[in-house]
């Protein structure tokens, strides 16, 4: 069977090899090519199973098409969802996704973009672990276009997108004061992350503000791999050590989770004798009665607002921004837990 070519594509599109090189190449917009003729010209190459050589388009255009994504992981709510939105919006123009997990482990960060640069990806979007400030420094040093996701090295000029945690932190802990809570604890990851440090910062400064119980005592750490089962006896422990705690603040959506399995073990009420927020949403906090309340992170936002600004970088420019980054605000949802 003949294998197909541009100008067959060409000839079923009524289009010239050129018309339909720029439409196959995400050029269609640029070039103003009608969208009808574009959806034609893509319609026909899908049927008849054409697709571009890759290496060829590679060293004509100097640029692959394709975008590296390296998350925490990809199995996660937030992470998943992100990449979703990621890869539809990078689809309208053209780019093509690789997905990469870190799991936190800065050697594997650092194995993915040795792996991603050897595909010659055109762009990095990354969500930063401790550890990887160099390899992130080296990728800006030899002009690599790249955007942080959901975190940021306080140290290193990279854009970055990520949530207004503080924001985020203020509107939940306000929320369970007005309420009438005193006692707060707050649990958190053991990780010298921004986006968690400025999270316990901000429930810090709100206690302060309050004139509420507030210090080491009151916040809980676990590792971040933590074993699901002995996170839980161990917060057990933490709740059962505090008298007269009568609220959490979970910093984290997996960290909410082991908390619900931590206060079920313990025969607690939500909310009659202990209240919960979570940062962070998730499927179950609105099937877990009664209703968990929680800041849901703009996902949609945050993935869109980091495609854009890697693409601007790609010469794209789609959208105008001021500085290097941007915080977004998240939506608190509450349901009953408080």
């Amino acid at each position: 069977m003949k294998k197909i070519s541009l100008k067959d594509i060409a000839l079923l599109a009524g289009a010239s090899p050129s018309t339909v090189s720029f439409v196959l190449n995400g050029k269609g917009k640029e070039m103003r090519i009608s969208e009808t003729l574009e959806k034609k010209i893509k319609d026909v190459a899908k049927k008849e199973g054409y697709h571009p050589n890759q290496v060829a388009v590679s060293l004509r255009t100097g640029q692959s098409k394709i975008l590296g994504l390296i998350v925490e992981s990809i199995g996660g709510h937030f992470f998943g969802a992100l990449a979703r939105v990621i890869e539809a919006e990078a689809e309208k123009f053209g780019y093509r996704i690789i997905y990469c997990s870190t799991e936190n482990d800065p050697n594997k960060g650092r194995d993915m973009i040795r792996m991603l640069s050897q595909s010659q990806v055109d762009g990095y979007l990354i969500t930063p672990v401790e550890g990887m400030e160099n390899d992130i420094k080296e990728l800006m040093k030899h002009r690599k276009p790249l955007v942080l996701i959901d975190g940021y090295y306080p140290e290193v000029s990279a854009p970055y997108v990520l949530v207004d945690n503080a924001a985020g932190v203020t509107r939940g802990m306000t929320h369970l004061i007005e309420k009438g809570y005193r006692k707060i604890a707050y649990v958190t990851v053991d990780m010298d992350l921004v986006q968690l440090n400025q999270r316990e910062a901000a429930y810090i400064a709100i206690l302060k503000k309050h004139k509420l119980p507030s210090g080491d005592k009151l916040i809980f750490k676990l590792p971040y791999n933590y074993d699901k089962q002995q996170g839980a006896e161990e917060l057990c422990a933490f709740i059962k050590s505090h008298n007269g705690l009568d609220a959490i603040f979970f910093a984290t959506n997996y960290l909410g989770i082991t908390g619900l399995q931590s206060i079920r073990k313990l025969n607690l009420r939500i909310p009659d004798d202990i209240a919960v927020v979570c940062f962070d949403d998730h499927d179950i906090f609105s099937l877990y009665p009664p209703g968990i309340d929680s800041l849901q992170q703009p996902v949609e936002e945050i993935a869109i607002t980091a495609i854009h600004l890697l693409l601007k970088q790609l010469g794209k420019n789609t959208i105008k921004m001021k500085g290097a980054g941007a915080e977004i605000k998240g939506r608190f949802v509450a349901r009953g837990s408080s």
